[in-house]
């Protein structure tokens, strides 16, 4: 005879918990890079790496301050980052026509293919992972995401 092994989390009282809005943002985080990661692993693109590539396309010769300050990353976190993109051949960095101390990013053609590739794909992650929500529910959460955003 088996034994049915219980579900944990029926099973626990998450007090306080269920109530914070850090807690259930951390949970959803979680649920949300895990499907991510099994949805770019062929790709090897992390989704601070998509925001980058994206980023850049967008605006030709941003700064590497102006790409950590849109990601939300400092200087320690967004030079190995773009470090690691440009040794995929993914993005160039220019010197800038502004000032010589910093550096213009550009996607290469290899980024720009990438990005058109990757952007398909995270369309269909997207309604993966927005499944449970209608559509007025989702666009609600993403501007309520981004008043806490704001902060």
């Amino acid at each position: 005879m088996s034994e049915t092994v219980p579900d944990p989390k029926r099973s626990l009282d998450f007090g306080i918990l269920t109530g914070l809005i850090g807690y259930q943002l951390r949970r959803a985080q979680v649920a949300v890079f895990g499907h991510f990661a099994d949805a770019f692993k062929d790709l090897d693109l992390t989704p601070g790496q998509l925001g980058a590539l994206a980023l850049i396309h967008g605006n030709p010769g941003l700064s590497q301050s102006a790409l950590g300050g849109a990601l939300g990353v400092d200087r320690s976190t967004v030079v190995p980052l773009i470090d690691r993109l440009e040794t995929r051949a993914l993005v160039v960095r220019a010197p800038s026509p502004k000032d010589r101390r910093s550096h213009a990013l550009q996607l290469s053609p290899a980024g720009a293919r990438l990005l058109a590739e990757a952007e398909a794909r995270v369309r269909a992650h997207e309604a993966v992972i927005a499944a449970r929500l209608s559509e007025p529910e989702r666009r609600t959460l993403l501007e309520l995401l981004a008043r806490i955003g704001a902060g």
